[in-house]
């Protein structure tokens, strides 16, 4: 006679409850979600931004930086959520993100990360005071001006490209 070996199924994360954690920001969305080094991540940038808030320069713009960075999470985890159940169903985690949010550029795009590589440097530059958090903030605007072009040359050609 043939034994039959149950193998238990990995508990489902529920996508909700893991974006109603992603709104408390120290990590607790990410740890729900078993993502320990992101819940770390999570944890070192809100005390980061919490702590440029204390020095007072920079304002409002890092206050928004905060309240968008609770936001992030809160979507991030919901979409975190959703791949974990869709590899733990077997299925393609990429598929079950794709359901969420439209994705602001295209995949295989550097731009965003250059964006924000080019912000983290500025930032950093402003906590050793090499530049000052008053002159890094007059010049906001031309990073609206950057990324707007950036959204009108891609819908230019893809427009060509009939897409």
């Amino acid at each position: 006679m043939e034994e039959k070996t149950v193998v238990p199924q990995r508990p489902q994360k529920s996508p909700g409850f893991a974006g109603v954690l992603g709104i408390f920001p120290f990590g607790a969305g990410a740890l729900y979600n078993g993502q320990y080094t992101k819940a770390l991540l999570h944890l070192i940038i809100f005390a980061g931004l919490v702590h440029m808030q204390g020095r007072g320069g920079g304002q409002p713009f890092i206050g928004l930086l905060l309240a968008g960075f609770i936001v992030y999470q809160f979507f991030d985890n919901i979409q975190s959520a959703r791949a974990i159940n869709a590899g733990s169903a077997g299925q393609s985690p990429a598929a079950a993100v794709d359901q969420g949010l439209p994705e602001l550029a295209s995949s295989g795009s550097i731009f965003w990360g250059l964006v924000l590589i080019v912000l983290g440097v500025l930032l950093i530059l402003a906590n050793f005071e090499i530049i000052l958090y008053e002159t890094l903030f007059d010049f906001w605007p031309v990073a609206v001006i950057i990324i707007g072009l950036k959204l009108v040359i891609d819908s230019v050609a893809r427009s060509k490209n009939g897409k």
